[in-house]
């Protein structure tokens, strides 16, 4: 039988002054580790092509842009991959 692992990218995009944004990204790992990949791009299609590159599929996408200020938009990217077989 066919089993997954799942994980979560989320795309921060937060007002850091007047007319600043300040995007960041963070990686929720299957084992409930949560990393900064900030660095590791600037787009979330850089971030979901290095997933892809490691066997990881998009499977639902979510946005929240609920606030009342409009100073903080959060895009949820959830992914799957095969559990390799032992």
């Amino acid at each position: 039988m066919l089993r997954w692992e799942y994980a979560l990218l989320v795309r921060r995009r937060e007002a850091s002054g007047a007319s600043e944004w300040r995007l960041s990204y963070t990686w929720y790992s299957p084992d409930g580790t949560r990393q900064d990949v900030s660095a590791l791009g600037d787009t979330a299609i850089s971030h979901l092509n290095r997933a892809g590159a490691r066997g990881w599929e998009l499977v639902s996408t979510e946005e929240d842009v609920n606030n009342l200020e409009g100073t903080t938009e959060v895009h949820r990217y959830y992914l799957k991959r095969p559990i390799p077989e032992k």
